[in-house]
């Protein structure tokens, strides 16, 4: 039987199939049937600095409601307090616990002085890991890409310095320059990066007039632009590289690690197709392995790589002056 082990921010995987932070990581009960489905690890639900500050200020809010109804209540609550974050850190603290197979705590905060704050909180936990979701909302005209980029490294290599756990961060595509970015958060400490967040956007129902926050699952095919990059990265990286948005099923699988994917992180096959679909990855990649006399992931891992494959213009602007040469073959249009 071929072996599917993979590296993951340094620790050992026994799957390359890693499901990323999602509703379905919080629950106890689903985290069982993804250990016993095969994953190689767990990013747990996301903790949201945002979440925190509206939970905490809602909770003000109705405490004061209360206050002073009478000269001799000044307050209906005495003495209670917003417990912050510490209950999500006390369910990560159990799932670390209960599962065999690493756990990855993930974290988006806003200020630099918190995003060190959860980080520290997270790792003292006792998972393996740290994922940063970096993401910026340019809503500002006088703020250059530089500056926000590195805003982002700064905050990278101080919670790199704070924790002694590994720490990733999972990127955006929307970077001028992506490998350049990557290189520079190597730098800083980062042991990994994940390509690429899924964003949620914003949209309008013309109905109620008003805007609306659709559901919002990858579709089939959307591995490429992780594709492209996770190709363009290997063997000039560092660190490792874990490919995200769009992976469906087992050849999904096996093609983001043709082009040199460590592992793959997958959330929105789970909702379509339930937890199973980890196994039959898995299952996919050993019977694709042994066809081909592969006994490990390193025997074919960045074979079709800018650095291994033959054609590595593939990687660069070719394909579309290839695409535009023979649209006619590609929409059967006749010449006239």
């Amino acid at each position: 039987m071929s072996k599917l082990s993979t590296h993951y921010l340094g620790l050992e995987l026994k799957s390359p199939v890693v499901v990323g932070a999602c509703d379905l990581t919080e629950n106890p009960a689903n985290l069982k049937k993804i250990e016993k489905a095969g994953a190689g690890a767990v990013v747990y639900k996301s903790i949201f600095e945002e979440q925190i500050q509206l939970e905490d200020a809602r909770l003000s809010n109705i405490l004061e409601s209360y206050n002073e109804r009478n000269a001799e209540m000044t307050q209906v609550f005495p003495g209670t307090t917003y417990t912050g974050p510490e209950e999500f850190l006390e369910k990560l603290k159990r799932v670390k616990q209960k599962l065999s197979i690493p756990v990855i705590g993930s974290l988006n905060a806003v200020y630099p002085e918190t995003w060190v704050k959860y980080a520290q909180g997270i790792a003292q936990t006792g998972v393996d890991g740290l994922e940063l979701n970096f993401y910026n909302v340019p809503y500002s005209f006088e703020k250059s890409g530089a500056e926000i980029e590195a805003e982002q490294i700064a905050i990278a290599e101080k919670v790199v310095q704070s924790v002694k756990i590994p720490v990733s961060v999972k990127l955006s595509p929307y970077y001028t320059n992506p490998l350049h970015f990557i290189s520079q958060l190597e730098k800083a400490g980062i042991k990994g990066v994940v390509l690429f967040n899924r964003l949620f956007q914003p949209d309008v129902d013309l109905d109620t007039i008003r805007h609306s926050s659709p559901w919002n699952l990858s579709h089939e095919k959307e591995y490429r632009l992780s594709l492209r990059y996770s190709g363009l990265l290997f063997g000039k990286s560092k660190g490792d590289i874990i490919a995200s948005q769009g992976i469906m099923d087992g050849d999904d699988l096996i093609r983001l690690l043709l082009v040199g994917a460590s592992a793959v992180q997958v959330v929105s096959t789970l909702y379509k197709n339930g937890i199973d679909r980890i196994e039959e990855m898995n299952n996919n990649l050993q019977v694709w392995m042994k066809f081909h006399n592969f006994s490990e992931i390193n025997d074919f891992r960045g074979k079709l790589s800018c650095k291994n494959t033959a054609n590595p213009i593939v990687y660069k602007r070719a394909q579309y002056i290839d695409m535009m040469l023979n649209s006619n073959k590609m929409f059967n249009v006749s010449e006239r």
